[in-house]
Order: C-alpha cells, then sequence, then structure tokens
C-alpha cells in the first residue's frame, strides 16, 4: 500500500464542487498527467479542449441532460478521439494514410489513447485533493458538442471530466468482486458461479443503497443494468462515427 494506491482505491464521484476556477497550475499538471499515459504505437490520438467559457459551459451542461456540475465546477475537460492530426500528417508527408485512418483497429485505437490519458488526469486530479466526475452524457447530442467545440472531421468528443474542489464527499461505491472481474488461464464462464458472484454483490449494492439513503433505495446492480440495458439509447452512435471519418472499414 503507498499513497498511489490509496489515491485510486478512494476514488468517488463528485457532483458538487465548491465556486473555485482551477490554477493554470492545476490544468497545466492534469494536462501533462493525461499526456503520460501510454499510446499505442506512440500515435498520440486524442486532443482535450478545456472549457472556460461560462456560456460553452452552461450549453454543455443542456446537452449532457442539465447536469449542473457540467456547468459548476473547477474546470471541465473534453477529451476527444482525433486522427485529424494524423490525416494532415499524411498530406504534409505525402503518404496515404486514409485507409488505415477509417479502420475499426485505429477507431479503437483512438478510443484507447483517450481512455488512457483520462484516467491519469484523473488520478492526477486526485492525488492533488481535488474531485472529478465523467461525463457521458456529452454523448447525447455529439452534432452540437463537435459545433459548439469547433470539432473537424476525424474528432470526436467521447466524453466529459469536471474536475474542482469537492464541497461534500460520497461514500465510495462498491465495485464487484475480485472474482467476478478477474479470470485466470481462460474465462471463467460457469453459469452457477457467475450468478452466485452477483448475488452477493446484489446484497452489498441493496445495503449501500439502503444505508445511503435512509432506506428509500434498495437496488440490485442486476435489476439496474437490467432495466438500462433494455432500453435504446444513443442509437444515432454509429451513422455519427462513421460522418466523422472513423471506423469505416
Amino acid at each position: 500500500m503507498n499513497e498511489t494506491i490509496e489515491t485510486i482505491l478512494k476514488h468517488r464521484s463528485i457532483r458538487q464542487f465548491k465556486n473555485e476556477a482551477l490554477s493554470e497550475e492545476h490544468i497545466r499538471t492534469i494536462v501533462s498527467s493525461a499526456q503520460a499515459a501510454s499510446t499505442s504505437s506512440y500515435i498520440q490520438a486524442y486532443t482535450i479542449i478545456g472549457v472556460k467559457d461560462p456560456e460553452k459551459k452552461k450549453k454543455l451542461s443542456e446537452l449532457a441532460g442539465n447536469q449542473s456540475y457540467v456547468e459548476a465546477n473547477g474546470h471541465f475537460f473534453v477529451f476527444c478521439s482525433d486522427l485529424y492530426r494524423h490525416e494532415k500528417i499524411g498530406e504534409w508527408e505525402g503518404a496515404d494514410v486514409i485507409t488505415s485512418l477509417e479502420s475499426t483497429e485505429k477507431f479503437m485505437v483512438a478510443v484507447i489513447d483517450a481512455s488512457l490519458a483520462a484516467q491519469n488526469a484523473s488520478i492526477a486530479a486526485e492525488s492533488m485533493g481535488l474531485g472529478i466526475c465523467y461525463i457521458g452524457g456529452i454523448r447525447n447530442d455529439l452534432e452540437s458538442v463537435s459545433e459548439l467545440l469547433g470539432l473537424p472531421d476525424r474528432v470526436i468528443p467521447l466524453f466529459g471530466l469536471a474536475v474542482g474542489i469537492p464541497e461534500d464527499h460520497s461514500d465510495v461505491k462498491p465495485r464487484l468482486p475480485m472474482e467476478s472481474i478477474y479470470h485466470e488461464d481462460s474465462y471463467q464462464g460457469d453459469e452457477a458461479y457467475m450468478k452466485e458472484g452477483l448475488d452477493r454483490y446484489d446484497e452489498t449494492i441493496s445495503a449501500y443503497y439502503h444505508a445511503r439513503t435512509a432506506g428509500k433505495r434498495s437496488d440490485r446492480w442486476t435489476g439496474q443494468m437490467a432495466k438500462m440495458l433494455s432500453g435504446k439509447k444513443r442509437m444515432y452512435m454509429k451513422d455519427f462515427v462513421e460522418k466523422k471519418g472513423f471506423n469505416r472499414k
């Protein structure tokens, strides 16, 4: 155990921040930490947009489903898959890169690169006593987000990251049992084994919600997942991704 691991294990999403902007040093440290993340073949296929303009933050909050903490935070980052600069490199170097850029493989590389960078940024922020909250809600309307942020083709906004000084701290939410996530040598697909682990996890989560809400909630995780996955959400994504020049081959 060390301070880094303690920081990681204490993670919780913060949805209420003090009205205090991050310093330029905070921002530079967070972005530098993001850039230190591993990147496939050194491609660095992501861009981070820092949103300071109050009107833009307000609009992003609306697009994300009126989540107040998208607008009210110390700083708002938008992490994007970015192969636009690589298209330009191809033009400048006289190389035919389009087939590669439009492959599913490079789409996955760009998403993975951006995600690794974001997690580095999050851990850096939390290590400085700041709180963070990932915002997938910006994917409700990526066309409008792209227009708002001036994103060219081959750039896709993936998620936001609200960062700031926490106003309060929620409890750490229990994760799945390790045996449900970590399998050795081969996938553990025995249904009875899987069900047993999920049943125990449901009991843990139900107790967590019951305690957190003074008995008003006692949700099961499996029930939450079944309800969520039964609905259709953001089904426009495939067309949008291809329109932006990704995942065509």
